[in-house]
């Protein structure tokens, strides 16, 4: 096994951790806060869209089983990237669609799938995903882990 990391946002964090949790690959997943200016930040201060970070998921992976750029495709499916700072009725710049980096090689993966996708027209409009160097992930408060699984019939927006 050999494992790597890849850091999205792609509006609430519940719902992307619970479609990436389901993908064959995937070897565990964390919802938290990045993107952002404040030192270990809460749900509560992250909502209020002045800290600058987005909801976001990590997520560890089995390279043998899956790759980044195929985990990029997942990402596209799920969330509607020509939404600016939205996913249905959330919003703000928490819900951005994001793709955090941490190497030169992830940046230019994330930009050719972006550009690859605005080329063959895979979206009625512009692709708005920003693609970010990643500073640091603050996992998010234990209760918002597996969030779904713990509150049946609570949902996020679907795609």
């Amino acid at each position: 096994m050999i494992l790597s990391t890849l850091i999205i946002a792609a509006g609430c964090f519940w719902k992307v951790q619970a479609e990436f949790d389901k993908i064959p690959g995937v070897i565990s997943t964390q919802v938290g806060y990045t993107g952002g200016n404040l030192a270990h930040p809460t749900y509560e201060q992250v909502c209020s869209g002045l800290t600058g970070h987005a909801e976001a998921v990590e997520i560890i992976y089995d390279t043998r089983q899956i790759s980044f750029n195929e985990l990029l495709d997942i990402f596209f499916k799920i969330h509607d990237p020509t939404s600016l700072n939205r996913q249905g009725a959330d919003y703000g710049t928490q819900y951005r669609s994001t793709i955090f980096y941490r190497t030169e090689e992830e940046k230019q993966i994330a930009l050719k799938k972006i550009q690859e996708l605005s080329k063959e027209d895979s979206f009625k409009r512009p692709i708005v995903t920003s693609v970010e160097k990643l500073d640091l992930f603050y996992p998010a408060e234990e209760y918002h882990q597996k969030y779904l699984e713990k509150a049946s019939g609570c949902h996020c927006h679907a795609k």
